[in-house]
C-alpha cells in the first residue's frame, strides 16, 4: 500500500559535545527546547553573515524567495533578531 504523502527528508547534523552543551545550556535560558532554539539560531544567520556572500555561493537557485538569505534586513530587524536569542 502506497502513500500519497510524500516523506520529507531531513539532514539530521551531528554536533560535537561542545556545539551541543552550548545549545542546551542556551535552551535552559530561554525555556525552549533544542530544537526550537537551533532553529532560531539558524533562521538569525541573515541578521550575523552577509546574506550576498550566501547567495554568491549558492548552488542552488531553485527556490531564492523562499531562502531566509533573500530577506533584506534592516539594520532594526537584525538587533531584533539577535536580542531574540
Amino acid at each position: 500500500m502506497q502513500s500519497n504523502i510524500m516523506e520529507q527528508r531531513v539532514y539530521t547534523p551531528q554536533l560535537s559535545a561542545v556545539a551541543s552543551a552550548a545549545i542546551r545550556r542556551l535552551a535552559w535560558s530561554k525555556e525552549k527546547p533544542m530544537t526550537k532554539v537551533l532553529e532560531q539560531l539558524i533562521l538569525a544567520l541573515p541578521a550575523i553573515k552577509d546574506p550576498s556572500t550566501i547567495c554568491l555561493a549558492c548552488k542552488d537557485k531553485s527556490d531564492c524567495k523562499s531562502c531566509i538569505f533573500g530577506r533584506h534586513l534592516t539594520a532594526e530587524d537584525k538587533t531584533s533578531i539577535l536580542a531574540a536569542l
